[in-house]
């Protein structure tokens, strides 16, 4: 594990409570968080074995665990008690899985959002951040229909409890390289077993990014944060062809490209922003950050009021984002500790 600076965002003599904090995301925030010198972190997943095997590895007295279910509001509010700081990460995120049951998307992404953002409120939380998806903007799948209405009910509760204590922020990124479900590992096994490469569709392209840029986009917004607020991180692209080529680039072989055809509720490219979210985004470099909608429920000012600047702008998706070739992809995924792990 490659260990890097922690934002001083989070006050060291905090307690943190990290839900799905046995994920590829949420283990990494786990580490980071120890790193940085926090004073307790709790983890919050249903998942014992996983539990277990952190607990082991991690042999750390500042963190607990905490058997539950984001489902369960309950077990939410037991483990918020005391807390300062939430990160939200326990969700499902395999697309064919929440096609096939999207009400299990409803009650983990939705409902399950839902309880951590009222549990906190109700014990005092300073800060949540609620991990979003690019599939979130003009979702077509269950699983981003179900991250869309998460950010909702995130901005729900800014604009419905303008009083509140606690701050409830969301953020928004594209495909994390090496995370668990990646394409990249499977490619690396076909590869080795001298498989051919199953490519959906060779044009499709997909944002990237590093777990760590991640990580730093959820600490950038503990740290700039207002209620309601989405922060987006801005990544480069490639096509899955390209992808897929530079992993066997990387392992020394020209592959064997075989397309499959495209998968249950898949795009052919992602958009991180919308044009109506960028009318009133602030560029941050890195990041963009998109204010709430504050408007009330006087309709008149939805009917008849627009915004000009909408029309006069695109997107911000995967076919429009610096593009990277073959090299491109091999140097950043030469960059990630567990793609190197990998190769060895």
């Amino acid at each position: 594990m490659e260990h890097v600076y922690v934002s001083t965002n989070v006050d060291p003599q905090s307690t943190v409570l990290v839900t799905g904090g046995t994920g590829s995301f949420g283990s990494t925030m786990v580490r980071r968080l120890l790193d940085a010198g926090i004073e307790e972190v709790r983890v919050l997943s249903r998942d014992e074995l996983k539990q277990d095997n952190m607990r082991r590895s991690l042999d750390d007295d500042r963190v607990r665990f905490y058997i539950g279910d984001v489902r369960d509001f309950d077990s939410v509010d037991r483990a918020t008690r005391g807390v300062d700081y939430v990160f939200h990460a326990a969700a499902l995120k395999q697309v064919p899985s929440c096609e096939f049951f999207p009400m299990e998307a409803v009650r983990t992404n939705i409902i399950g959002s839902a309880n951590v953002i009222e549990a906190s409120n109700a014990n005092d939380v300073k800060s949540v951040v609620c991990l979003g998806t690019d599939k979130a903007a003009y979702p077509v799948n269950a699983m981003g229909m179900s991250k869309a209405m998460m950010e909702k009910v995130a901005q729900a509760f800014a604009r419905n409890n303008p009083t509140a204590n606690t701050v409830v922020s969301t953020v928004r990124y594209g495909n994390v390289m090496m995370s668990r479900g990646s394409v990249i590992p499977l490619f690396a096994e076909q590869i080795r077993a001298e498989r051919p490469l199953t490519v959906t569709d060779p044009h499709m392209t997909r944002f990237l990014m590093s777990l760590d840029d991640a990580v730093l986009l959820v600490e950038h917004a503990f740290g700039m944060a207002r209620p309601g607020d989405l922060f987006i991180r801005k990544a480069p692209a490639a096509t899955i062809d390209v992808l897929a080529r530079a992993v066997g680039q990387a392992l020394g072989v020209e592959p064997d490209i075989k397309v499959i055809g495209t998968r249950h509720g898949e795009k052919l490219y992602e958009t991180l922003a919308t044009r109506e979210e960028l009318a009133r985004a602030e560029d941050q470099g890195d990041y963009f950050r998109v204010s709430v909608d504050a408007r009330n429920l006087n309709y008149g000012e939805y009917f008849d009021e627009g915004d000009k600047r909408e029309s006069e702008m695109d997107d911000y998706h995967s076919h429009n984002t610096e593009r990277l070739d073959e090299d491109g992809v091999v140097r950043l995924l030469m960059g990630l500790p567990a793609f190197r792990k990998l190769l060895a």
